[in-house]
């Protein structure tokens, strides 16, 4: 079956990062997913018993919005996305960090992660059938004690069966406990009556 993201992209990386820039251009802050990681890693909820610069994998990085922030901020950073049009954009605007084209589910990556982070509705746009096969992928690139998170609409689209207790039995099932869950990436409180979750689980 072939990927819904590459099925129904049509903007080009330029096209992806405009919105983001003008909102940024006028005075908003654009980057509430780094933020909120950059917390994470100095949080308890962090026990890689790692010191900094932790390491991040932006699991799906798009055009790298979220991975060039935080490394301005410090942060190691690899990314890795199926659509070389998005890398292009990402690699363009930050060729010193570290961009992987793959997929999630079958990626051969290097070294161990403080934090994998699958941002921007990355679950949901998984090739159906590959969500277990990319968690237990992911995760044996994951530190003991590191934090998976992943967040995503919790009304998907028809090509995904993807619920948020399916997606919890999925992480259970991968050795992962979960943390913390919030309804933004501002840690706003999560109902059940929500339609977005981000979820924070630590192996």
């Amino acid at each position: 079956m072939q990927n819904p993201w590459l099925a129904t992209r049509t903007r080009t990386g330029r096209e992806y990062d405009a919105p983001y820039e003008e909102r940024a251009n006028a005075g908003f802050d654009v980057h509430g997913e780094a933020t909120l990681i950059e917390n994470l890693l100095h949080s308890k909820f962090n026990q890689t018993k790692s010191a900094p610069p932790y390491r991040i994998l932006d699991a799906g990085c798009g055009t790298g919005r979220m991975s060039i922030e935080l490394a301005r901020r410090g942060i190691e950073i690899v990314g890795v996305d199926l659509d070389e049009v998005m890398l292009k954009q990402a690699r363009a605007k930050a060729p010193e960090l570290e961009w992987h084209l793959g997929d999630l589910s079958t990626i051969t990556l290097n070294g161990l992660f403080d934090a994998i982070v699958l941002a921007g509705n990355v679950m949901i746009f998984l090739t159906p059938g590959t969500e277990a096969a990319t968690l237990t992928n992911l995760v044996q690139y994951l530190k003991p004690g590191g934090l998976l998170v992943a967040a995503f609409e919790l009304t998907p689209p028809a090509w995904t069966t993807l619920t948020l207790p399916v997606y919890d039995q999925l992480t259970a099932t991968v050795g992962l406990s979960q943390v913390a869950r919030w309804s933004t990436w501002e840690q706003a409180p999560w109902t059940s009556r929500d339609r977005y979750a981000v979820s924070v689980h630590r192996k």
